[in-house]
């Protein structure tokens, strides 16, 4: 034994045992899924898009539970004030709100929901979204188009899941 332990065969020996031991306690350590996503803070967005836009800024008042806030851009180029936030759902898909004051309205509605088509509507809280649904993406959108700005939430969520996060909405 003492031949094993001694030596460049001992430095090597020694050094396997430690990569099997580090190799093993990696994939033994339960990670869930949530440790995976990175998370964006988007206060600073939410500060600066509400001082910078003419129009009131929606933001959620509370993210459902499990939903993880992924991405924040604010793009006040060109004179419109347009901030994107989006989201990983509980059931690890893809939701975001999107709103501006860009004109025309419905070009932004269509940028946002990738068609200009919609395919239904529904009353969330008393007020009236336009659904629109693009199947080659599996994208979902709910568009309201208001006279001062337009707000889309949309996605590859479920429209359960897109409601509830456009039933959160609110001023800040």
């Amino acid at each position: 034994m003492g031949r094993i332990t001694q030596g460049l065969p001992g430095y090597a020996f020694a050094l396997v045992v430690c990569l099997a031991g580090a190799g093993l306690f990696l994939l033994a350590t339960p990670r869930g899924r949530a440790d995976q996503i990175p998370r964006a803070d988007y206060r600073a967005d939410q500060a600066a898009a509400v001082r910078e836009a003419p129009y009131e800024i929606v933001v959620p008042r509370r993210v459902p539970p499990g939903w993880v806030p992924t991405s924040s851009a604010l793009d006040g180029d060109g004179g419109a004030v347009t901030w994107r936030l989006g989201f990983a759902t509980g059931g690890g898909l893809h939701a975001m709100i999107a709103q501006s004051d860009e004109r025309p309205p419905g070009e932004f509605a269509n940028r946002m929901a990738n068609t200009d088509k919609a395919s239904g509507g529904q009353v969330i809280d008393g007020v009236a979204w336009q659904e629109r649904f693009r199947p080659d993406k599996d994208q979902r959108s709910l568009v309201r188009v208001l006279p001062d700005h337009t707000v889309v939430v949309t996605g590859t969520a479920g429209w359960d899941e897109l409601a509830a996060l456009a039933r959160t909405l609110g001023t800040p």
